[in-house]
């Protein structure tokens, strides 16, 4: 194992909603490449999965709000004043600044002061989950001592950030990867064609176990034993929850069904409100978020799983949502929407049922079908797990991540630059 370290750099860290993250870093761990992660912003929830306990890199955390830790930012801003690199990291924050005249911008550059001065000499190698906020400061970074550095671009970060941040952005990396093909021909347009490489992430599938053999056959014609339906993601607009209380609400009368919903966000006291308005309080529960054993529990148990994903206002939208490959992961039918990645995976009427995002009376109709159709449900959910396990695991595309850091870490030493 080499002695020199790539640094991870996420917006947070550990989170339960980026299981993608935690998967990437614990298979490149096990692969003796040498990691330490650095978050922006310290964890908010109490409960982690099992695979950030299994986590052996060192996580360090830089000053979430400048004003908290000032001492250690004005220390870090001393040292970059004296750095070869600090020139042209102030030519470029300015460039942005002008661009975007906020807070967030100045928050940014302070945080890079930091990071750059406490790096270690060992790490010559900086990579970045997702392309807006943690790739200022990487960048910023970068420029201050020398180091090269490369990214990992999702959903969010690529949508709603202004095309001259990205594509100055992807010029200075080494390259990038994105998990959707949409994304990946949205970047690419921005740069050169093979400066951005596609990587799925896949299902580590050796963390689940195998679907059930075999789900009881209801059909929701028994009010003792009711369909069982469940969603997992965020309570933000770009999951279109609140069209999916709308399609459930739209169900027949002589439908017996119980939803049950895992995550956290802003939008969740409004969706309980909407479900209470409704007169559905009794047949919809909000769990909250749960670690990924209690997830895989409720999976497992479920008969039905659905997404309703579209683009939020702001512009934000999903890449390829993890939870619609951890149902498939057990067998599970699934309904979701036309959108964004989704249908990379899901092949409307193969591996599951696809619906126009925010057509909630369509969502409410494919949930009706299925819902009274458990053998359709079966061969949907046998197909998306075949799907899975052919074309979705998580080992290419961790493949090509290590042969790209092995020929970073490996290549001769670059000292980063100092005076």
């Amino acid at each position: 194992m080499t002695n020199r370290r790539i640094a991870v750099v996420v917006k947070g860290y550990p989170r339960l909603s980026e299981t993608f993250i935690a998967q990437e870093i614990l298979a490149l761990e096990q692969r003796g490449l040498n990691l330490e992660i650095w978050s922006l912003r310290h964890p908010t929830e109490r409960a982690v999965h099992p695979m950030h306990k299994a986590i052996k890199a060192r996580v360090s955390y830089l000053p979430e709000y400048l004003y908290e830790e000032p001492m250690r930012v004005l220390r870090g801003a001393l040292w970059s004043l004296r750095q070869k690199g600090f020139g042209r990291t102030i030519k470029a924050f300015w460039r942005d600044l002008k661009r975007d005249l906020t807070a967030n911008r100045v928050r940014r550059l302070g945080q890079a002061f930091a990071m750059a001065r406490e790096l270690p000499a060992e790490v010559q190698h900086l990579h970045v989950h997702y392309l807006h906020t943690p790739a200022s400061v990487v960048r910023y970074a970068a420029l201050l001592t020398g180091r090269t550095w490369t990214f990992s671009a999702h959903a969010k970060d690529i949508w709603t950030t202004p095309d001259w941040e990205k594509r100055e952005k992807m010029a200075e990396a080494l390259w990038g990867v994105t998990c959707t093909a949409q994304g990946a021909e949205h970047l690419r347009s921005l740069s050169w064609p093979e400066h951005v490489s596609l990587v799925y992430h896949g299902l580590d599938l050796s963390r689940f176990p195998t679907p059930p053999e075999s789900r009881p056959a209801r059909d929701g014609s028994d009010p003792l034993d009711p369909l069982r339906i469940v969603s997992i993601g965020r309570a933000v607009a770009k999951k279109g929850f609140g069209d999916l209380i709308q399609a459930l609400a739209s169900l027949p009368q002589d439908l017996h069904w119980r939803f049950v919903h895992v995550g956290g966000g802003e939008l969740l006291n409004s969706l309980k409100k909407q479900a209470q308005d409704a007169g559905m309080a009794n047949r919809v529960i909000f769990l909250g978020s749960k670690p990924q054993p209690e997830i895989v529990a409720l999976l497992r148990e479920a008969d039905l799983f659905v997404l309703p994903s579209k683009e939020a206002k702001s512009g934000d939208r999903d890449g390829l949502p993890n939870v619609i490959m951890e149902a498939a992961s057990q067998g599970l039918a699934i309904v979701a929407t036309d959108f964004a990645g989704i249908p990379e995976f899901i092949r409307s009427g193969v591996e599951g049922e696809l619906v126009p995002p925010g057509d909630w009376a369509a969502l409410s109709n494919a949930l009706n079908l299925l819902a009274r159709d458990p053998d359709r449900r079966e061969a949907l959910g046998a197909a998306a797990y075949a799907r899975l396990r052919q074309e979705f695991s998580m080992e290419g595309g961790i493949d090509g991540l290590e042969a790209r850091f092995r020929s970073l870490t490996d290549a001769p030493k670059r000292e980063p630059e100092r005076v």
